[in-house]
């Protein structure tokens, strides 16, 4: 039985990504996937995969040498009691993180560490902690919402900025404007509906102790590898370029001050499977029956009335299948000039993937989290509220698009 102990070692979720390679596969071998569609797909993603799978090692060996829990630890200690000035600074933590690196690091990563912060806060004069739910809210919907800005913030995003062919500036200029708003309205609402006094129910919170962590030799290095991953692609360097500079640079550390930590577990496998069983799947059903659906619902204006279709349909089909299939049966349906109703489509594939578990991978990671640390997410009631976001966020987003 120790010969087939890995068996036993995979989750859920791995036994997913492999089933969806293997119907992938079956599709390709069949013939209902035409083999030079699969061979465009790879080479269009394989760059995609590289930057997914380094990035991640980044990101765990960051978490590892606890560069997260200073930076929340110190986040609860400047807010100093005031619930106010954490769910502020909990949102630009969540917001920031979504941007520079991705949503599904912010899933992976942040879960946790908000986890962690609501069992250091305790309500001042009582025993219980601080409740998890406003804290993990911020990490699920921030990390879809707040994913609009980079082409590196979401694998659509990457896609899109191909078809319409902007640059890293210039994409970020282009979406300046939508990212703001469902900001702004993902704020209001974790406000309304989780944080505020008749939520919460308290003032003031007790801060935490500082962190300390174990080497701050690594710490720095993870950090500066951090640093200069955000500064090569501000400056034009490829997105798998420097995020393979920085896994070495992290990997390397780790082999000289924590070699006990370099462990097969880290290599990322999960999630390049996926994606390239995802896309298999997605495009011989987008072949043979997806396209026509998705055409007639999204249009072939690139008017207001068009974007504001494209973007409506992306967040229903995110919903149902996942917003990747949904960005790519939209984009095939999108016409090659139409490039603000592409962006509609993306508004909806970013931001709308909160209502179901399934929507995007980043919400499908949150939950897993979350139950694995015991934290019973209220299904109803996160529905109805993540509903209210989709619709805000994405009519609120898609507005300030077509206005700029």
């Amino acid at each position: 039985m120790k010969r087939f102990g890995f068996l036993t070692a995979l989750g859920a979720l791995d036994w997913v990504a492999i089933g969806l390679l293997a119907v992938g596969l079956v599709f390709l071998a069949s013939g209902l996937l035409p083999t030079a569609d699969a061979s465009a797909t790879m080479g269009r993603i394989l760059p995609i995969l590289l930057f997914l799978a380094t990035i991640l090692i980044v990101a765990d060996l960051t978490a590892e040498a606890g560069l997260f829990d200073l930076v929340a630890t110190r986040v609860a200690i400047t807010a100093r009691g005031h619930f106010g000035r954490l769910f502020a600074a909990c949102v630009a933590f969540a917001a920031l993180t979504t941007i520079v690196l991705n949503l599904d690091t912010t899933a992976v990563l942040l879960t946790p560490v908000m986890l962690a912060l609501a069992g250091k806060l305790r309500v001042d004069g009582e025993t219980d902690h601080v409740p998890a739910l406003p804290l993990v809210l911020c990490t699920v919907w921030l990390a879809n919402t707040a994913s609009l800005l980079l082409p590196v913030s979401n694998l659509t995003n990457l896609l899109a900025a191909g078809r319409v062919k902007l640059s890293f500036a210039a994409f970020a200029a282009r979406m300046s404007a939508a990212q703001a708003a469902s900001l702004l309205v993902t704020a209001a609402l974790l406000w309304v509906f989780y944080w505020r006094r008749s939520r919460r129910g308290a003032d003031h919170y007790e801060p935490p102790p500082p962190y300390r962590p174990a080497d701050w030799w690594l710490l720095r290095i993870t950090a500066l590898a951090c640093l200069f991953f955000i500064a090569a692609i501000l400056g034009g360097v490829q997105l798998e370029v420097a995020s393979t500079i920085a896994a070495a640079m992290v990997v390397l550390a780790f082999a000289i001050r924590r070699r006990s930590a370099l462990r097969w577990s880290l290599i990322p496998w999960r999630l390049p499977v996926f994606v390239t069983g995802l896309f298999f799947v997605v495009q011989t059903i987008s072949l043979h029956l997806l396209h026509p659906l998705t055409s007639a619902l999204v249009s072939q204006s690139d008017g207001a009335m068009g974007t504001f279709r494209a973007a409506a349909t992306g967040a229903v089909l995110a919903n149902l299948v996942n917003n990747l299939p949904a960005y790519v049966a939209g984009e095939a349906a999108v016409a090659a000039g139409n490039h603000v109703q592409l962006l509609g489509l993306l508004i909806g594939v970013n931001v709308g993937p909160v209502i179901t578990p399934w929507a995007s991978l980043a919400t499908l990671l949150w939950f897993e989290r979350c139950l694995a640390f015991g934290v019973r997410i209220p299904l109803l009631r996160f529905t109805l509220t993540s509903a209210c976001l989709a619709v805000a966020g994405i009519t609120l987003s898609t507005a300030a698009l077509l206005l700029t």
